[in-house]
């Protein structure tokens, strides 16, 4: 009786030691983000006014004081030293307004020639599906990552698209949530409150 026992017994004895011995493979790498880095959004632009020449709204009041991890390698940066001038761009890959007025803000980070800096801010999004529409649209301009609405609740954005006019000495001039802003309407905001005239 013993023997038919152990018979029985080691096969499965053998299944088990094989089982621990495999070893899960290792997750799959993130697909790199088309974005580019953030650590340049703490200098001001290099070819930028010292001092804005454009008009505020009557709320220069500075960027919040949040700390938002880069969309490309997770450096936290801290809106409070972010320095203009500066369009912030908050949007989401479900917002479909979001995704019609993108497409206007990369032209604008491509004309700037170093006037201003162009950031966006993905809000209360997926990181996949934000990844995907970076990619389907061509989206470069360096992007924060803010799953948790911290920008939109700190500048008291209803909802989104919203975007913020932020001056050389990293004040708010002004915030617009008209809905999505064309190639036109984005370059007189920023010429009114930024002073900055960019190419057509």
């Amino acid at each position: 009786m013993k023997r038919p026992l152990a018979g029985l017994l080691l096969p499965l004895l053998l299944l088990t030691v094989a089982a621990c011995g495999r070893s899960d493979p290792a997750p799959e790498p993130e697909p790199p983000a088309p974005f580019a880095d953030c650590a340049a959004l703490t200098t001001a632009p290099s070819a930028g006014p010292a001092d804005s020449g454009g008009k505020p709204d009557g709320s220069t009041r500075p960027l919040p004081d949040v700390g938002l991890p880069c969309f490309t390698g997770g450096a936290e940066v801290s809106l409070a030293a972010v320095r203009g001038p500066a369009v912030v761009n908050l949007w989401a890959a479900w917002c479909q307004p979001c995704r019609k007025e993108l497409p206007a803000f990369q032209r604008l980070a491509e004309r700037a020639g170093g006037q201003l800096h162009v950031i966006g801010v993905d809000t209360r999004d997926d990181r996949d599906d934000a990844r995907d529409l970076a990619g389907e649209l061509g989206l470069t301009f360096p992007t924060l990552f803010d799953p948790g609405e911290k920008l939109r609740a700190g500048v008291a954005a209803p909802g989104l698209p919203a975007t913020v006019f932020v001056d050389a000495q990293g004040r708010v001039r002004h915030l617009d949530v008209t809905g999505a802003l064309d190639d036109d309407k984005l370059a007189a905001l920023v010429e009114q409150h930024l002073g900055v005239v960019v190419p057509a």
